[in-house]
């Protein structure tokens, strides 16, 4: 957060109000510093990179110079990147199915009921 501040508006910054020194600081500062850090954490949206198709145009602009200078090991590798990005790979999701697209079979386990013995306790 303090670098932002200081590329932003070239101040530095060393304040955190969730230090013991920021004790005395009004309510409204505190809650307008976490809303901002949430904010600057959370919001992805605004980072051109994290968008699939600007991270493809990149890569194609990559791929068409390297042609162009006869790099084919670095356009070979840059034209299996994009295909990975198209196809998921970079992703932690995974969607499995079963056959023709329908939902995969779920194993039932069998569970086994028994009564203890009392031990002559009745």
């Amino acid at each position: 957060m303090a670098a932002a501040v200081k590329k932003e508006f070239g101040v530095d910054v060393s304040h955190d109000p969730n230090k013991k020194a920021a004790s005395g600081l009004a309510p409204k500062w505190k809650a307008l510093f976490g809303e901002t850090r949430k904010t600057f954490l959370e919001d992805t949206a605004t980072i051109a990179i994290s968008h699939r198709a600007v991270r493809l145009r990149a890569l194609q602009r990559m791929a068409e110079k390297a042609e162009i200078q006869s790099n084919m090991v670095l356009a070979a590798s840059l034209l299996k990147q994009a295909a990975e990005e198209v196809g998921n790979a970079y992703t932690n999701r995974r969607e499995l199915t079963g056959k023709d697209g329908k939902d995969l079979p779920v194993p039932v386990s069998p569970v086994t009921i028994f009564q203890l013995p009392d031990n002559d306790r009745s």
